[in-house]
């Protein structure tokens, strides 16, 4: 590696100056005090808000979101009777069934935003958290930080809600439909999700991350 590479991937000596996401205007970010924000002079896109308390929340919301995930997962989400006879499934099951019909790329789609997207979500943002308050934040925990973003886009229980609270709709004058317990659990997770995240402050963790070159940060 050339001297020149080395230096350029050093960090910033001054860790206060960041490039605004949206517009990339370079500036320094000034010191915030709890519940303010900053915002980018030039697109008004906010840079950061100090939220009080982000590790101890963003870990209790996980937890609690962790609780709600392994419920909805365990439990019947949906039942139907009809004519006497009934049948009840789980958001595996309901996964499971669009394979078995032939249809496996929406079964694959299910699977992994319903339930894989979700785990990840939710693991990476408690070993985060958790990494978050030992006295010296390892590298991995960084690395996490950089994915976790992905996790949640590629998360979409609400989706999934939404195309079940319709399909309810249109069956419910065919058949008795009897709600699960799973499907109350993964409405309460969505919000808890979205709790998280207004929780999680990604800045308080990025600053504390261990750098491969301890000379590099000093």
């Amino acid at each position: 590696m050339s001297r020149r590479s080395e230096l350029h991937n050093r960090p910033v000596e001054d860790a206060a100056l960041i490039a605004c996401p949206d517009c990339d205007l370079v500036q320094r970010l000034p010191s915030l005090g709890p519940g303010v924000s900053a915002r980018c002079p030039r697109c008004d896109f906010e840079l950061a808000r100090e939220r009080e308390s982000s590790l101890q929340r963003t870990l209790a919301l996980g937890v609690g979101a962790a609780i709600l995930f392994v419920i909805a997962n365990s439990f019947p989400m949906l039942g139907l009777s009809v004519v006497g006879r009934s049948a009840e499934t789980t958001v595996f099951g309901g996964a499971m069934h669009l394979w078995n019909d032939g249809r496996e790329i929406v079964a694959v789609l299910v699977l992994f935003t319903v339930i894989i997207a979700p785990a990840l979500q939710i693991g990476f943002v408690i070993a985060i958290a958790l990494a978050a308050h030992l006295s010296r934040v390892p590298r991995w925990a960084g690395a996490l930080l950089r994915h976790q973003p992905l996790t949640r886009t590629w998360s979409m229980i609400e989706v999934m809600l939404l195309g079940v609270l319709v399909a309810l709709v249109k069956i419910a004058e065919l058949a008795h439909v009897i709600p699960g317990i799973a499907l109350f659990a993964l409405g309460a997770l969505t919000f808890v999700l979205a709790a998280v995240q207004a929780a999680f402050d990604p800045r308080e963790v990025w600053e504390r991350v261990a750098w491969v070159d301890a000379d590099a940060q000093r």
